[in-house]
């Protein structure tokens, strides 16, 4: 362990005391997230394929963001800088090479600290960093209630046989053998609403629903060609596209509707108004299970998918609703990353943030009001050697190996990232370099390798 990761280690450890809640109520917190879903998936981005009412109705009520970045561009260590506040250069978990490769006990989690606060907590669907009898296992990292997969990979099934509830085997029963009746996101939808239902007036919640949707079944995907997994194809069946794309277009559509649900549960229990209710998809779009990201222009205006640090890879949808508070319709260009949210969810609960974190609130700007932005956005990516981005104001410079010269954008002219500068610009790409060095600590599992490194390793 190098000296700064000690030092951060130390000073994250133990959480600080709360503080006192303010006079006023104390929302109730719903962070929604989907899987592998676009910039350009939904109606309110620009989407004119595939039906999403509800989260464009969300998106009318509410407020959209246009500058939101996921902690990385594939599942786990986006979720880990969500729910740590730290970046991909401090995160414990900084790739998929390690499935399921645990939070430390000093990770604190955005559950704990609502949890200390007085907060009921629940997560559901997809978790990523802890499996059973681990560190990071969400009963031991703040969640009251857990019902969800196994594992990552296990999350690849749309038709599980098995789940976990809390540390408990639950049994699918219709997917028995080679029944396919109990669709996991329904079970997720259903136990979402119930949770809701559940709670007591006066008593704060955060809920935590992970749908997988659209993330492909790609073990289905490799036997048949077609791993977008979904109990029907409506309403797309008559479309005049190939299968894989009518099934991708149906689970968002799907997952739409299980959100509407959600939603409307939280009207019904009379917490429309004091309830934040934030969705987000984890990473860019994939292009896998017989999908293609090109097919819908999943990706927006902007260049790459799910594993590339280009702006489709890490930029992604982000709405914001909370009647009363936020402004209706309303649009923000701030930027922002996964790794703030557990710094605002804490300012909103009354309770103190954990020391050592890269995130910062951005309550000012959900309230309507303007704050001054990060200095810096930092990025790293170890599944094909050591690549890295940053963003400092409307400069993104992206290296693709240590030994590669940084690439720059200018993404207010140019957000689809496709006219190098970094040679009109050397004070830039310095600044840029130095932040790439400094930005980070050493980490045993995410060592700096080179792309051929990196592919002997994995042999």
């Amino acid at each position: 362990m190098t000296r700064s990761e000690f030092l951060r280690l130390a000073v994250a450890s133990p959480l600080l005391p709360a503080v006192s809640p303010a006079q006023t109520r104390r929302p109730n917190i719903v962070l929604i997230l989907a899987d592998d879903l676009g910039y350009g998936d939904l109606g309110c981005y620009g989407q004119k394929q595939i039906q999403t009412p509800n989260l464009d109705r969300m998106a009318a009520e509410g407020m959209r963001f246009t500058q939101a970045y996921a902690g990385s561009t594939v599942c786990a260590p986006s979720r880990c800088c969500l729910m740590t506040g730290l970046h991909t250069g401090h995160a414990r978990t900084r790739g998929n090479k390690y499935p399921d490769l645990p939070l430390r006990p000093t990770d604190i989690t955005v559950a704990e600290v609502l949890k200390r606060a007085g907060y009921r907590t629940a997560l559901i669907g997809k978790w990523s960093l802890g499996q059973l009898g681990s560190s990071g296992y969400p009963t031991r990292k703040g969640f009251d209630e857990w019902f969800g997969y196994f594992s990552q990979l296990h999350a690849h099934n749309y038709y599980p046989e098995h789940l976990l509830e809390n540390e408990t085997a639950y049994i699918c029963r219709g997917n028995m053998g080679t029944q396919k009746k109990d669709y996991a996101p329904d079970l997720f939808t259903r136990r979402a609403v119930e949770f809701i239902e559940r709670q007591p007036a006066g008593q704060p919640f955060f809920l935590h629903l992970c749908y997988t949707a659209p993330h492909a079944n790609n073990e289905l995907g490799r036997d048949t060609g077609n791993g977008m997994e979904v109990p029907s194809d409506e309403p797309y069946t008559n479309r005049p596209w190939p299968q894989p794309e009518k099934n991708f277009a149906a689970m968002i559509t799907r997952m739409d509707a299980d959100i509407g649900k959600v939603m409307e549960a939280i009207r019904q229990r009379g917490f429309d108004d004091n309830t934040l209710v934030i969705f987000a998809s984890d990473n860019g779009p994939h292009k896998e299970g017989g999908h293609s990201a090109e097919f819908f222009q999943s990706s927006g205006p902007f260049r790459g998918i799910k594993r590339d640090l280009t702006e489709g890879g890490i930029r992604v949808p982000m709405l914001a609703r909370w009647p009363g508070r936020i402004k209706p319709g309303s649009v923000s260009s701030f930027p922002w990353a996964f790794w703030d949210f557990l710094p605002t969810a804490a300012e909103l609960a009354g309770a103190e943030t954990p020391r050592g974190i890269d995130g910062q609130s951005i309550v000012p700007v959900l309230l309507g009001g303007s704050q001054k932005p990060h200095e810096y956005f930092y990025w790293e990516f170890h599944e094909a050697g050591f690549h890295q981005a940053v963003r400092m104001g409307n400069w993104k410079g992206i290296r693709l190996g240590p030994k590669e010269p940084v690439e720059l954008y200018d993404l207010e002219s140019d957000p689809g990232e496709r006219n190098n500068v970094a040679a009109r610009h050397p004070d830039v790409v310095r600044r840029i370099t130095e932040i790439m060095a400094s930005a980070r600590t050493e980490s045993y599992e995410w060592p700096i390798l080179t792309p051929e490194e990196a592919k002997k390793r994995a042999i």
